[in-house]
């Protein structure tokens, strides 16, 4: 059923993600590198999946954030105020074989600050509010940056507090992803336990859901579900065009604690499915289904989190 979701709509959805993102009290950094394995790139239609030739491909992406901190203060009920400036940036290279034009992009980067604000309504409401923009480049040439390569976004979500561990929310979020200035939907889910046994769910950056288990102090391992990718913008034939790649992956995964403010994540799993393909970038293009992805295929990925 998840293939014949729209890319389009996935690309939305992720690019508003990351513009909503609460960060701790204090400066947060985490870096990760993943490895996507080869496998065939097929066409969806009609529940029937078919091969692209003998196209196939793989993928490396190295993603890195850092969320700082501006200002911060509790209420009488222990709701934050707080200013946060995000930076994230990710690099995708793909390693594709057997692609002709105009489905062939080598390397993504993605790289984008935001200015966030939390704060409470009343009780049982916050609201969240993000400015910012970000470059979507299918390469690494800084002299090819132009404004056809940049996206701006703003947006606010109203958050309810239902119970001290679910958050749920809905707004609206601008963008220019198809080139005219729009309007979307924007959402927010955040469902979290605690304690030696663990659950989570987050539709924030991107979408992860784990479960996890306290070995000791200083392991904690988690089965993982969760959904990435990257966006590049670019122009084919004097025409604006939008490369989505999407990923979805589901794991082991242990993370190593070292104290309480540095931990390594190491996730080893699959990469169960990973719609890439080219669009045009106009609004009839939202309307418009095309089912290209790459089939399954092995995952793993390495990572660093700190605090200060």
């Amino acid at each position: 059923m998840i293939e014949n979701f729209s890319r389009k709509k996935l690309s939305l959805l992720l690019i508003m993600a990351l513009s909503y993102t609460i960060s701790p009290a204090q400066v947060s950094v985490e870096l990760k590198s993943e490895y996507i394995g080869k496998s065939s790139y097929r066409f969806m239609e009609n529940e029937k999946s078919e091969k692209v030739g003998d196209s196939k491909g793989g993928a490396l992406i190295h993603q890195g954030s850092i969320n700082i901190p501006l200002s911060f203060k509790l209420n009488e009920k222990k709701r934050p105020t707080m200013w946060t400036l995000s930076v994230a940036g990710a690099y995708a290279k793909l390693d594709n074989e057997n692609f002709t034009e105009p489905l062939v992009v080598d390397e993504i980067v993605n790289a984008g600050i935001n200015l966030n604000h939390l704060r409470p309504l009343n009780d049982r409401w916050s609201m969240l509010a993000s400015i910012g923009g970000g470059i979507y480049m299918p390469s690494t040439k800084i002299s090819d940056i132009s404004l056809n390569n940049t996206l701006g976004n703003a947006g606010i979500v109203f958050i309810r507090h239902l119970k001290p561990n679910l958050d749920l929310g809905g707004g609206v979020a601008f963008n220019n992803s198809f080139g005219t200035p729009m309007l979307f939907p924007a959402f927010y889910l955040n469902w979290r336990t605690e304690g030696k046994y663990s659950v989570n769910i987050a539709l924030m950056n991107g979408l992860a859901v784990s479960a996890g288990y306290d070995v000791g102090k200083s392991l904690r391992i988690s089965v993982i579900g969760e959904m990435n990718g990257q966006v590049a913008l670019l122009e084919q034939d004097g025409e604006g065009k939008m490369f989505s790649h999407m990923y979805m992956i589901g794991g082991l995964r242990p993370e190593i604690k070292i104290g309480k403010k540095l931990s390594i994540p190491l996730t080893g799993g699959i990469s169960a499915w990973r719609p890439a393909q080219m669009n045009d970038r106009t609004l009839k293009s939202i309307f418009k289904e095309q089912n290209y992805y790459f089939q399954s295929a092995i995952y793993a990925s390495a990572g660093l989190k700190m605090k200060f």
